[in-house]
């Protein structure tokens, strides 16, 4: 009997439980300070989103498919900072962090649920801007409110289907120990190189799936601006200069989403050094950038919220 049919015979004898999470660091003096910038960071993800939302829908006037978008990137990035941050927060606080297999897998499935639709999702608003600035005489037409519809609903399904195809290849793998993951979450990177027994096929397919779909959309979204500036670049008008700054907010936070994901999952896993500090920057960087860059470089939407402070102090 070969090797991996002895691992898969193992694997069912003796299956994975749980998992332990061995997290940032296991010194106290630092889990205290990532505590402290974890629980602060993920309490400006909840409240700046969901201002953000609450501002989209209560003004008439953020009625446009830009606004549209941003309100459901708001709550993407919600989803997405609620799969890892509480239980990292609980995590610090104590020694032993175990986590269940079956939460594991749940967590895995969720986090890139959330993290594939948001991908499609800026490469949606790309494709907006782009239809905004290149395209205006039909822009009422190319992103009316059925198509943004459509559009979003396509950014869940397909992210639904990257994550279920992510989560098949992972739990039709034998765990049998060891179970230690050297991340703050359960990913597919990590997660599989524990599996006992050869991993090369799966590794491929994981990284054909996220890295080919990381490396499409940012393909896209590099083509969607670089038409965005020649234009730009032609016409000298007040209001498309506005649009590049706009453009340039979005630039800013694709930027620090998709690079460290191609990093990440573009080529097969090696036994190389944990990834989880370069997880950091799209599992909770991203997420709290997004309201400052959205609200403090538009006045359009810093002007409802005003409008909407006032209105509570009245009521």
């Amino acid at each position: 009997m070969g090797a991996p049919a002895e691992a898969m015979a193992l694997g069912n004898s003796s299956q994975v439980t749980e998992f332990i999470l061995l997290g940032l660091s296991d010194k106290r003096e630092l889990q205290v300070l990532y505590f402290t910038f974890f629980f602060l960071a993920y309490a400006m993800v909840l409240l700046g989103n969901l201002l953000i939302i609450v501002t989209v829908r209560s003004d008439p006037k953020l009625s446009s498919p830009m606004y549209f978008l941003l309100c459901h990137l708001s709550f993407i990035d919600i989803c997405c900072t609620s799969i890892t941050s509480p239980r990292l927060l609980v995590d610090l606080l104590f020694q032993r962090k175990s986590i269940a297999f079956e939460a594991c897998v749940a967590q895995l499935f969720f986090l890139h649920f959330a993290g594939a639709s948001e991908m499609f999702l800026l490469t949606v608003m790309a494709y907006d801007r782009y239809a905004a600035i290149c395209k205006p005489l039909h822009y009422t037409a190319l992103m009316n409110r059925q198509v943004c519809w459509v559009l979003v609903s396509a950014c869940w399904a397909g992210g639904f289907l990257h994550s279920i195809v992510q989560t098949l290849l992972t739990i039709q793998l034998p765990f049998c120990g060891p179970n230690k993951i050297d991340n703050f979450f359960c990913d597919v990177t990590p997660v599989i190189r524990l599996a006992c027994t050869d991993v090369y096929v799966t590794e491929w397919l994981m990284a054909s799936n996220s890295g080919f779909i990381s490396l499409l959309c940012f393909l896209v979204l590099v083509t969607s601006y670089t038409f965005i500036l020649v234009t730009i670049r032609v016409r000298f008008t007040e209001g498309h200069w506005k649009a590049l700054s706009t453009c340039g907010s979005h630039v800013l936070v694709v930027t620090l989403f998709f690079v460290p994901c191609i990093f990440i999952y573009l080529w097969p896993f090696s036994p190389s050094p944990s990834d989880k500090h370069i997880c950091v920057i799209y599992t909770v960087i991203c997420p709290v950038m997004n309201p400052l860059i959205y609200t403090l470089r538009n006045n359009e939407v810093k002007a409802s919220m005003w409008k909407l402070w006032k209105s509570c102090r009245v009521s």
